[in-house]
């Protein structure tokens, strides 16, 4: 694959459904392959991609969800996801976001087959999460957790929480290219792919690395068919995402902020009149009207 500089208006990889459209693309494995090795810290020379849906847990978990869930060559599970919208909460959203990683992370830390396995051959598991605003108070981007005690001894490294704060790459983008770790080149890629004023830089990162080369390369060729691609957002992500915040509105009795919450999915174009006033709870009347 011929790797070229981006030109043009190029979607951003902090979408969900892009990142998805890119890393799953028969010709970026290699990329998913290094992006998951400058991730969790270790060399990954094979990946398979699975079914793209997590595992559903009922009739209502069936809808398609925009995360990338692959194994890699020891056997390990891994699930990137794009976290894009914000989810609602007094914490600015944070329990919320914490919440729901650990519970997609254990869902499929579970669904692994332990008939006639020992316990100690089980394999691990990363959630990976990238976040497009702030969710945490530390300076650091890079947030990685696993199971330890309150001193910080770690009791099992099985399950791995893994948040990369997108917005707090300000002293990143002023580094050097070439002084820039492969986790921070990826992070910028994701976080700034589809800005115009950083186009420079990111061909700078995209001619250091063919792997990010090959990504940038696919990316490019997604982005041609901007209005197809969008239509492959996940009705159950945003579901899922505003019911949270519809919980939230009304513990809070903030019921306006459902009407501004349809106001956004309508926008968005993603789900019909019908599936946003199920969303919201709002009346069939009342959103058509807005």
């Amino acid at each position: 694959m011929a790797i070229l500089p981006l030109k043009g208006k190029i979607l951003s990889l902090a979408e969900d459904y892009v990142l998805k459209a890119v890393l799953t693309h028969p010709d970026a494995k290699p990329a998913l392959m290094d992006l998951i090795s400058s991730i969790i810290g270790q060399t990954v020379t094979q990946v398979q991609i699975c079914n793209n849906e997590l595992p559903a847990t009922d009739t209502n978990e069936k809808n398609e969800r925009l995360d990338i869930n692959c194994i890699i060559d020891d056997g390990s599970q891994v699930n990137v996801e794009m976290q894009g919208s914000k989810l609602e909460g007094i914490d600015g959203g944070r329990t919320a976001l914490v919440n729901k990683s650990v519970y997609y992370l254990t869902d499929l830390h579970s669904t692994q087959k332990s008939k006639s396995v020992e316990y100690s051959d089980l394999v691990r598991t990363y959630q990976i999460t990238f976040i497009k605003h702030n969710i945490f108070s530390h300076k650091g981007y890079f947030t990685n957790t696993s199971l330890r005690t309150p001193d910080g001894t770690q009791i099992s490294d099985q399950i791995h929480l893994i948040f990369i704060e997108l917005n707090k790459l300000d002293d990143i983008i002023n580094k050097n290219v070439e002084d820039m770790t492969s986790v921070e080149e990826w992070s910028v890629f994701l976080g700034y792919s589809g800005n115009p004023g950083k186009r420079e830089l990111i061909n700078k990162i995209l001619a250091k690395k063919e792997a990010l080369g090959m990504a940038g390369t696919v990316l490019a060729e997604i982005s041609k068919d901007q209005h197809e691609r969008a239509k492959r957002r996940s009705q159950r992500k945003y579901e899922t995402d505003i019911q949270n915040n519809y919980l939230v509105g009304k513990r809070e009795g903030k019921a306006e902020a459902n009407i501004e919450t349809a106001k956004n999915l309508k926008k968005a174009g993603i789900l019909t009149n019908a599936q946003i006033a199920e969303a919201t709870t709002l009346s069939l009347e009342k959103i058509e009207q807005l």
